[in-house]
Protein backbone atom coordinates (compact mmCIF):
# COMPACT_ATOMS: atom_id res chain seq x y z
CA UNK A 1 0.00 0.00 0.00
CA UNK A 2 1.47 3.33 -1.06
CA UNK A 3 0.28 6.23 1.10
CA UNK A 4 0.69 9.95 0.54
CA UNK A 5 0.76 11.93 3.80
CA UNK A 6 0.11 15.67 3.65
CA UNK A 7 0.63 18.44 6.19
CA UNK A 8 -1.29 21.32 4.58
CA UNK A 9 -0.14 24.90 4.68
CA UNK A 10 -0.09 27.90 2.40
CA UNK A 11 3.58 28.86 2.74
CA UNK A 12 4.76 25.26 3.27
CA UNK A 13 2.84 22.09 2.48
CA UNK A 14 4.68 19.01 3.65
CA UNK A 15 4.28 15.73 1.79
CA UNK A 16 5.62 12.25 2.26
CA UNK A 17 5.21 8.95 0.42
CA UNK A 18 5.56 5.63 2.22
CA UNK A 19 5.11 2.05 1.10
CA UNK A 20 3.74 -0.45 3.58
CA UNK A 21 5.22 -3.64 2.11
CA UNK A 22 3.92 -5.82 4.91
CA UNK A 23 2.19 -5.47 8.24
CA UNK A 24 5.53 -4.86 9.94
CA UNK A 25 7.53 -2.78 7.46
CA UNK A 26 6.95 0.77 6.29
CA UNK A 27 9.49 2.09 3.80
CA UNK A 28 9.95 5.76 2.95
CA UNK A 29 9.83 6.49 -0.75
CA UNK A 30 10.19 10.28 -0.88
CA UNK A 31 9.26 13.42 0.99
CA UNK A 32 9.49 17.16 0.66
CA UNK A 33 7.70 20.49 0.84
CA UNK A 34 5.78 22.67 -1.54
CA UNK A 35 6.83 26.27 -0.90
CA UNK A 36 4.92 29.37 -1.91
CA UNK A 37 5.93 32.95 -1.33
CA UNK A 38 3.69 35.33 0.63
CA UNK A 39 4.38 38.00 -2.00
CA UNK A 40 2.73 35.82 -4.68
CA UNK A 41 -1.02 36.34 -5.27
CA UNK A 42 -3.21 33.85 -3.38
CA UNK A 43 -4.68 32.24 -6.50
CA UNK A 44 -1.19 31.52 -7.86
CA UNK A 45 -0.13 30.02 -4.55
CA UNK A 46 -3.16 27.71 -4.50
CA UNK A 47 -2.56 26.74 -8.14
CA UNK A 48 1.02 25.83 -7.30
CA UNK A 49 -0.10 23.64 -4.38
CA UNK A 50 -2.62 21.91 -6.67
CA UNK A 51 -0.10 21.42 -9.48
CA UNK A 52 2.61 20.04 -7.19
CA UNK A 53 0.22 17.62 -5.46
CA UNK A 54 -0.98 16.46 -8.88
CA UNK A 55 2.64 15.88 -9.96
CA UNK A 56 3.29 13.84 -6.80
CA UNK A 57 0.16 11.75 -7.42
CA UNK A 58 1.13 11.15 -11.05
CA UNK A 59 4.67 10.12 -10.12
CA UNK A 60 4.09 7.93 -7.07
CA UNK A 61 0.53 6.65 -7.67
CA UNK A 62 -0.61 6.50 -4.02
CA UNK A 63 -3.49 4.22 -3.10
CA UNK A 64 -4.59 6.41 -0.18
CA UNK A 65 -4.01 9.92 1.12
CA UNK A 66 -3.80 10.93 4.78
CA UNK A 67 -4.16 14.62 5.62
CA UNK A 68 -4.14 16.61 8.82
CA UNK A 69 -7.47 17.97 10.00
CA UNK A 70 -7.51 21.70 10.56
CA UNK A 71 -6.50 22.48 14.13
CA UNK A 72 -8.76 25.30 15.33
CA UNK A 73 -6.75 26.40 18.35
CA UNK A 74 -4.32 28.16 16.03
CA UNK A 75 -4.70 31.83 15.12
CA UNK A 76 -7.73 32.57 12.93
CA UNK A 77 -5.57 33.99 10.15
CA UNK A 78 -3.42 30.87 10.10
CA UNK A 79 -6.50 28.60 10.04
CA UNK A 80 -7.92 30.56 7.10
CA UNK A 81 -4.77 30.23 4.98
CA UNK A 82 -4.33 26.54 5.89
CA UNK A 83 -8.01 26.01 5.03
CA UNK A 84 -7.58 27.51 1.58
CA UNK A 85 -4.54 25.36 0.86
CA UNK A 86 -6.26 22.31 2.29
CA UNK A 87 -9.24 22.98 0.01
CA UNK A 88 -7.00 22.98 -3.06
CA UNK A 89 -5.40 19.74 -1.87
CA UNK A 90 -8.71 18.01 -1.12
CA UNK A 91 -10.05 19.02 -4.54
CA UNK A 92 -6.94 17.56 -6.20
CA UNK A 93 -7.38 14.30 -4.25
CA UNK A 94 -11.07 14.22 -5.21
CA UNK A 95 -10.36 14.80 -8.90
CA UNK A 96 -8.01 11.81 -8.77
CA UNK A 97 -10.67 9.70 -7.01
CA UNK A 98 -8.28 8.72 -4.23
CA UNK A 99 -9.52 7.70 -0.79
CA UNK A 100 -8.87 10.49 1.69
CA UNK A 101 -8.37 9.91 5.41
CA UNK A 102 -8.24 12.77 7.92
CA UNK A 103 -6.44 12.61 11.24
CA UNK A 104 -6.24 15.18 14.01
CA UNK A 105 -2.85 15.95 15.56
CA UNK A 106 -3.64 14.06 18.77
CA UNK A 107 -4.53 10.88 16.87
CA UNK A 108 -1.27 11.07 14.92
CA UNK A 109 0.72 11.55 18.13
CA UNK A 110 -0.96 8.54 19.74
CA UNK A 111 -0.37 6.41 16.64
CA UNK A 112 3.34 7.20 16.61
CA UNK A 113 4.28 7.62 20.26
CA UNK A 114 1.38 6.24 22.27
CA UNK A 115 1.09 9.67 23.91
CA UNK A 116 -1.41 12.28 22.68
CA UNK A 117 0.59 15.22 24.00
CA UNK A 118 3.96 14.27 22.49
CA UNK A 119 6.05 17.25 21.46
CA UNK A 120 7.34 17.98 17.98
CA UNK A 121 10.80 16.58 18.66
CA UNK A 122 9.40 13.29 20.01
CA UNK A 123 7.29 12.97 16.88
CA UNK A 124 10.22 13.66 14.59
CA UNK A 125 12.35 11.04 16.36
CA UNK A 126 9.57 8.48 15.99
CA UNK A 127 9.25 9.22 12.26
CA UNK A 128 13.01 8.68 11.95
CA UNK A 129 12.75 5.43 13.93
CA UNK A 130 9.67 4.04 12.13
CA UNK A 131 11.21 4.67 8.73
CA UNK A 132 14.76 3.68 9.75
CA UNK A 133 16.15 6.98 8.49
CA UNK A 134 19.66 8.20 9.30
CA UNK A 135 18.37 11.61 10.30
CA UNK A 136 15.13 13.41 11.07
CA UNK A 137 13.39 14.53 7.86
CA UNK A 138 13.62 18.25 7.17
CA UNK A 139 11.85 20.59 7.01
CA UNK A 140 9.47 19.88 9.90
CA UNK A 141 6.47 19.95 7.56
CA UNK A 142 7.86 16.97 5.62
CA UNK A 143 8.34 15.03 8.88
CA UNK A 144 4.76 15.90 9.85
CA UNK A 145 3.50 14.62 6.48
CA UNK A 146 5.40 11.36 6.92
CA UNK A 147 3.84 11.07 10.39
CA UNK A 148 0.40 11.38 8.73
CA UNK A 149 1.23 8.54 6.34
CA UNK A 150 2.60 6.34 9.15
CA UNK A 151 -0.50 7.06 11.24
CA UNK A 152 -2.72 5.91 8.38
CA UNK A 153 -0.75 2.72 7.80
CA UNK A 154 -0.83 1.91 11.52
CA UNK A 155 -4.55 2.69 11.73
CA UNK A 156 -5.35 0.41 8.80
CA UNK A 157 -3.16 -2.35 10.26
CA UNK A 158 -4.83 -2.04 13.65
CA UNK A 159 -8.31 -2.11 12.10
CA UNK A 160 -7.47 -5.20 10.01
CA UNK A 161 -6.32 -7.10 13.12
CA UNK A 162 -9.71 -6.69 14.80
Amino acid sequence: MIVLGIDPGLSLTGWGIVDAFSRDKINPIQYGCIKTMPSTPLIERLQRVHTEIQTIINKYKPEAVAIEEIFFLKAARSVASVGQSRGAIVLTISINKLPLFEYNPRTVKIALTGYGSADKHQMQRMVKTFLKLKEIPRPDDAADALAMAICHVNTVKWASKR
